[in-house]
């Protein structure tokens, strides 16, 4: 499955940013789904993952209750709403998809979007 990310792009402190992840290539709802960050110089982290058939959502401790992680299968789009952004969001966001999960481990996500970035200004 082939994964284009789209969204990103510079806003200020306190704005919102939706990504959304298109796959191409395969049913995407035979997958779990999941966003993750890369600041420079710092390691990929976990954002948000969500099931095959959507439902519960995970979120990384410093995004919840700012960001939503949803899904359109029928579309095959994920997507991630960002709001209340804060300097530290500031990274390049990816998705991905796997076969195990929904998990915050980058090695249970078997292929992954070419990234899009965000930068949240002061």
């Amino acid at each position: 499955v082939q994964l284009q990310a789209s969204g990103g792009g510079l806003v200020q402190a306190g704005g919102s940013l939706s990504l959304s992840c298109a796959a191409s290539g395969h049913t995407f709802s035979d997958y779990e789904g999941g966003w993750f960050h890369q600041a420079p110089g710092k390691e990929r982290e976990f954002v948000a993952a969500i099931p095959r058939s959507g439902g519960s959502t995970y979120y990384a401790a410093s995004v919840k209750g700012r960001f939503t992680i949803s899904r359109d299968n029928a579309k095959n789009t994920v997507f991630l709403q960002m709001n209340r952004l804060k300097p530290e969001d500031t990274a390049v966001y990816y998705c991905a998809a796997g076969w195990k999960g929904p998990s915050s481990l980058p090695s249970n996500y078997n292929y992954w979007g070419q990234g899009t970035l965000v930068t949240v200004s002061s």
